[in-house]
């Protein structure tokens, strides 16, 4: 998100919510270390989420059990027993996480992050 409309994502956070942990799961860790080796856009974005997430608390996520789903799967789940905001643009997630009752935050009109609660 940070790499596409060229935002301070931390930046964004505090102002929206003041204090805040940033956390990421070893799993979204380990998808975006396997991106990064991609050529182009895809693989600059994958490096400057693997370096955000870096500044983030990686929180384990049990996801090397068999069954354990997808990492979306594992983001919700994760957000849904603990309670917390998840930032993403990823529409699926967004309606999911809102059929569950947790805030999403997500771009507004490309140029600032937004809570969003439904």
């Amino acid at each position: 998100m940070p790499a596409q409309f060229q935002i301070d994502l931390f930046d964004e956070l505090r102002n929206i919510l003041g204090g805040f942990e940033p956390i990421v799961l070893s799993s979204v860790m380990r998808e975006l270390d396997g991106l990064t080796r991609a050529k182009g856009r895809h693989g600059a974005a994958a490096r400057l989420g693997l370096a955000l997430g870096e500044r983030c608390t990686i929180a384990e996520c049990g996801d090397t059990q068999p069954g354990s789903g997808t990492v979306d799967a594992q983001v919700i789940e994760y957000a849904v027993r603990n309670g917390c905001l998840v930032v993403t643009n990823d529409r699926h997630v967004r309606d999911e996480l809102f059929a569950r009752g947790i805030g999403v935050i997500s771009m507004r009109k490309q140029k600032k992050l937004e809570l969003l609660r439904r």
